[in-house]
């Protein structure tokens, strides 16, 4: 049996779902993307999705294109863009009457194998004056405390994250010392810590950290994100539900474990 999905959803850090097409059959996507919707319809039911023709090897024509756009709105969600801008794609953006976003792919490209940098010309050997002067040891460079500098502070949210309202950290960690209510969005491009409940969605790693991780002290989350992947409170077992909590990305799967 063929466990592989189709289709590759992901996370954005506007809560967007971006949806890498693997596979293109137009009854299977529509078939994945209708359990998604029955597996968590607040969440994904009419939510906008980004489509992500980068993965496959040819662009798919206009026929199959809005054949897919209708079924995934049969399916429940709502077809917005188009993501990554090759010429094609442009081309099939406009076809479609859908806008081009071509920052999406960017987590994906990072993810992926990076070509090999180029090999640096080889010099000449300096002179024998100068290579002694090379041996000595250079001074180290001064320290971010010696001149003054300091890491990025991370973000503090002292009142309660309340439904509707969304928490961006860019380029840190978040740190909510209150609740974070159901509905309520909480986005960082580093690690999120929340220590009172989480109810809404916590999306770590926006900017593709995979190292990034949430730690809350009580977890009721509708969704947990790490640089786009995710998990639907339906999927956690119900012995986390209520604790404290660290959540991580391992082997692109989402972990979730108790706190000691």
């Amino acid at each position: 049996m063929d466990f592989e999905q189709a289709g590759e959803l992901k996370i954005g850090q506007v809560g967007i779902a971006n949806l890498r097409i693997r596979t293109l059959d137009v009854d299977r996507l529509t078939r994945e993307m209708q359990e998604r919707v029955a597996r968590a319809p607040k969440l994904f039911g009419r939510a906008a999705v980004i489509l992500d023709f980068g993965g496959l090897s040819k662009m798919p024509d206009v026929a199959t294109a809005k054949a897919l756009l209708d079924g995934l709105r049969k399916a429940g969600v709502l077809p917005v863009a188009l993501a990554y801008g090759t010429t094609e794609t442009d081309l099939l953006s406009q076809q479609l009457g859908l806008p081009l976003l071509a920052k999406f792919r960017a987590q994906y490209e990072r993810a992926e194998a990076e070509p090999a940098p180029a090999p640096l010309p080889v010099a000449e050997p300096p002179p024998r004056r100068a290579r002694a002067a090379a041996a000595v040891p250079a001074a180290p460079a001064p320290s971010a405390e010696a001149t003054g500098g300091a890491p990025k502070p991370g973000r503090m949210q002292t009142a309660n994250v309340r439904s509707g309202q969304q928490l961006y950290a860019e380029n840190c960690d978040l740190t909510v010392m209150a609740t974070v209510g159901a509905g309520a969005e909480v986005i960082a491009d580093g690690s999120i810590h929340i220590y009172g409940t989480l109810r809404g969605r916590a999306l770590a790693g926006a900017q593709g950290n995979t190292t990034a991780r949430i730690f809350c002290r009580e977890f009721h989350a509708e969704l947990v994100a790490i640089a786009g992947h995710y998990k639907v409170l339906d999927d956690v077992p119900d012995s986390l539900r209520g604790k404290a909590v660290q959540v991580w990305l391992e082997q692109d799967q989402i972990k979730i474990a108790a706190l000691d």
